[in-house]
């Protein structure tokens, strides 16, 4: 079961994983304080204790008094103006201070925020506060994809950076509980309470990434190798000298002074450097921006009070069930992500969403205002539906592919661009939808109502092509090796068939340079360094062959040592 799920380690992979999956799995963490941010405000805005807490004097169609849809926007879309902020800045932070200090430096700034907001006793602080939040969660939304793609082993490297995503759902559903254990308290506690409570798991973090090695690609891009071998030891738990360990830091190594020969690492290059930079950021933008446009968090933002204006009963119990629903349907996709591939998982994905959202939208507009009683069961059925197809495919595989396709020298960069992407929709749609669903009459809203739905349906059909036609499969490859699918690959629905023939440090050790110009006349790569010393009694003569012109070298005790390995893989 395992094997066929892609969890299974390869057996001819030295050394044990164990480290790096625990350190990826806990960094992962870092997903809690957005899904719980976001979880808490959805529920916040429909008590009552704070709409009398912290409303201005609007009054609805009804006479009540109650936020008003700009109000509401201000207070949950500040957060993601935020986070478009924290995501910019996270580039030049972490190349400057590395993954992992910048990560507690974040988790900080997140805490500051969280403070002003249970300390707010009026808008425009509240505001302040989420904006603050903002800055940090931005800035972890980055890092953390970002540290587990560069300390990872490529064969499990998928299944934790969905586990980002996997975090993200847990900490919407503790959301919820905790919304229902409060919201009927009397007085600021109802909602203080949630507020405060994220502070909690953020010291837990922090306090743990004090003690979590950086990750080896950064210290080889900073020119620190010996610390990133020590690095590279803790997570593969192999000695500093083990052959295997010794060629990954240098296949790193290799690769790093390969893409620096193609160019610098400035933000023009980002969109305009080799290889293909610029398809490769425009597809993790794309792909940011459409996990957005797909209405996820229309729900997840606005759930609640969407709910109890389509008059569905309880409505914070229905968010709870959708909330569990988002938590269980995340962890299929972290079990066929290795083996099925991200772009099958993606279409897949958005077919789905596509087909729930328009029949949705489909149903509201042919029925009307007549027997709301079953467009509500259909309502709440088909959402459920769609959460599943989001959780299991574009929530999580999202960021997994935006971890992996970018360069070293400009991964940090390029993250920082595309994820920004993601916060600016994820502003835009939280401000705006206010003004689209209020079903109350407002005279400065549209009123879609369920009609909202056609919007994101279409923007599904849109990903199901773009996905089609820019995202390449990078499943079981390494980071190193995916610069190479990009140099051979001419369409990305051709990726699946792509199979490295070489590597970086192939390149070095056989009389490449570092621009990949041969400096040796009719040099050729060899297939692995594996096949080229399958026969151990002929490397242990002291020769090798390479051409006419090029003299005889003995071969050092660590190629003895690492052709006498055999099949073992060292691109991990």
């Amino acid at each position: 079961m395992a094997i066929a799920m892609g969890w299974h380690k390869p057996d001819n992979v030295a050394g044990s994983s164990a480290p790096a999956i625990m350190v990826g799995l806990f960094v992962a963490t870092g997903g809690l304080l957005f899904g719980y941010d976001t979880g808490t405000i959805n529920g916040i805005l429909a008590m009552q204790s704070f709409k009398d807490h912290f409303n201005s004097g609007y009054q609805d169609y009804k006479g009540d008094i109650t936020m008003s849809p700009k109000e509401v926007a201000f207070i949950v879309a500040m957060l993601s103006f935020g986070t478009v902020i924290g995501a910019l800045l996270s580039a030049p932070v972490g190349d400057k201070w590395g993954r992992r200090r910048s990560l507690i430096g974040a988790v900080g700034v997140f805490c500051i925020g969280g403070i002003f907001q249970v300390c707010a006793t009026n808008i425009p602080l509240l505001v302040i506060g989420r904006t603050v939040a903002g800055i940090g969660v931005g800035t972890v939304s980055v890092l953390v994809p970002l540290y587990q793609s560069e300390m990872a082993p490529k064969w499990v490297r998928g299944t934790l950076v969905c586990a980002y995503q996997l975090s993200i759902t847990v900490g919407l559903l503790i959301a919820s509980v905790v919304n229902i254990l409060t919201f009927n308290i009397d007085g600021a506690a109802a909602y203080r309470i949630p507020m405060g409570l994220q502070l909690s798991w953020a010291c837990v973090l922090a306090l743990g990434l004090l003690v979590l090695p950086e990750t080896p690609r950064y210290l080889i891009k900073r020119g620190h190798k010996e610390a990133a071998a020590l690095s590279l030891s803790r997570l593969r738990r192999l000695d500093i000298t083990h052959p295997a360990l010794i060629e990954e830091l240098a296949e790193i190594e290799a690769n790093h002074e390969y893409e620096l020969a193609l160019g610098p690492d400035s933000y023009k290059d980002v969109f305009f450097g080799h290889p293909h930079l610029g398809r490769r950021t425009l597809t993790g933008c794309g792909l940011q921006m459409l996990q957005q446009l797909t209405g996820v968090n229309f729900i997840m933002y606005y759930g609640t009070t969407f709910f109890n204006g389509a008059g569905v009963n309880d409505p914070f119990k229905i968010s709870l069930i959708m909330q569990i629903i988002n938590t269980v349907s995340t962890l299929p996709g972290l079990l066929v992500v290795e083996s099925w591939g991200r772009r099958r998982l993606l279409i897949v994905g958005a077919i789905g969403m596509a087909i729930c959202q328009l029949l949705i939208a489909a149903y509201a507009t042919a029925n009307g205002d007549e027997d709301l009683t079953t467009q509500n069961q259909i309502l709440i059925a088909f959402v459920a539906i769609y959460i599943f197809f989001f959780a299991a495919s574009w929530g999580p595989v999202v960021w997994v592919v935006t971890s992996e396709i970018y360069p070293l020298k400009v991964r940090a960069k390029s993250m920082s661009v595309s994820t920004s992407s993601n916060w600016l929709l994820n502003f835009g749609i939280a401000f705006a939808t206010p003004y689209l669903t209020d079903t109350k009459g407002s005279a400065d809203a549209v009123n879609l109502g369920s009609r909202i739905f056609f919007v994101w349906g279409a923007f599904c059909i849109v990903a199901i092509a773009f996905v089609w036609c820019m995202v390449f499969e990078t499943s079981k490859i390494s980071l190193e090796q995916i610069d190479e699918m990009y140099e051979r690959v001419d369409h990305a629905w051709n990726s699946r068939r792509f199979e490295p023939s070489w590597s970086f440090q192939q390149m070095r050790d056989f009389g490449f340079s570092d621009s990949g110009i041969p400096t040796e006349p009719q040099l050729e790569l060899q297939q692995s360094r594996s096949s080229s010393s399958a026969d151990t009694s002929q490397s242990d003569t002291g020769a090798s062959a390479t051409t006419g012109t090029t003299a005889t070298t003995s071969t050092t005790q660590e190629d003895k040592i690492i052709a006498q390995l055999g099949h073992v893989d060292f691109s991990y």
